[in-house]
């Protein structure tokens, strides 16, 4: 999708998916992987919308993804 800027856009649900693969990339590989540094990273990939630090906080949240976890887990839904 193309704005008429002709920046690439990317729907919410992209948005979510690349914050969620930042994440696990970043941990993965040992290094901080909190919503600054997704952000930074997201940053230099130039993706387009950016969302704030604080949305990303929300979507780490949601796919539960906060203090070193990697995911939702069958036993969360308890």
């Amino acid at each position: 999708m193309e704005d008429k800027k002709g920046k690439q856009g990317r729907t919410k649900h992209e948005v979510e998916e690349i914050v969620e693969f930042i994440r696990l990339d970043l941990y993965n590989r040992g290094i901080p992987c909190g919503a600054q540094a997704i952000q930074q990273q997201m940053e230099e990939l130039n993706i387009k919308p950016m969302p704030s630090v604080r949305t990303i906080g929300r979507i780490l949240a949601r796919y539960g993804l906060t203090h070193g976890r990697t995911g939702l887990y069958p036993e969360d839904s308890l």
